[in-house]
C-alpha cells in the first residue's frame, strides 16, 4: 500500500473525526473535550505501538526526541484551537478552515525542507484557499 492510500483514509478518518468532535463538544468546555480526545489518541496509539511489536525507543536520536516533542506541542494547541472553533461554529464551516492547514504545509515545506513550489502545486494551493473560504464564508 501506498502514501495514496494511508493518505486517503487519514482524510476519511480527519472528516469523521470533525463530526464526531462536533457533537461531542456540545454543551461541554472544549479544552475538557480536547483532553478526553487526546487522551484516547495516546491509550489507542499506546496500544497499538504494543502490538505491533515496535522497539527501540531507546534509540530514537535526542534531534528526533525535540522535533517529535515540538510535534506534539504543535499537535496539541492545534486541537485546542480547533476544538474551541468546533464548540462555537458550524462544523461545515470550521473544518474547510482548519484544512489550509495544507496550504501552509506547502508553503512552509518549501520555506524550510526546500521542497519546490511547481506551478502546478501554486495552483492547487490558490484553489483551495480560495476554497476554503468560499465554503467558510456565509
Amino acid at each position: 500500500m501506498n502514501w495514496l492510500f494511508w493518505a486517503l483514509l487519514s482524510a476519511a478518518f480527519a472528516a469523521l473525526t470533525a463530526i464526531l468532535a462536533k457533537l461531542g463538544v456540545t454543551g461541554i468546555d472544549a479544552n475538557l473535550a480536547t483532553a478526553i480526545r487526546t487522551t484516547v489518541v495516546v491509550v489507542f496509539t499506546w496500544l497499538i505501538v504494543g502490538f505491533s511489536g515496535s522497539r527501540g525507543i531507546a534509540a530514537i536520536p535526542p534531534r528526533s526526541w525535540g522535533w517529535l516533542v515540538l510535534s506534539g506541542m504543535a499537535t496539541g494547541l492545534s486541537w485546542l484551537c480547533y476544538f474551541h472553533a468546533l464548540r462555537v461554529g458550524e462544523a461545515s464551516r470550521v473544518a474547510p478552515i482548519d484544512k489550509l492547514s495544507v496550504v501552509l504545509v506547502i508553503v512552509f515545506a518549501a520555506l524550510f525542507l526546500g521542497e519546490r513550489i511547481t506551478t502546478a502545486k501554486a495552483v492547487g494551493v490558490l484553489l483551495m484557499a480560495a476554497g476554503a473560504i468560499v465554503i467558510a464564508v456565509k
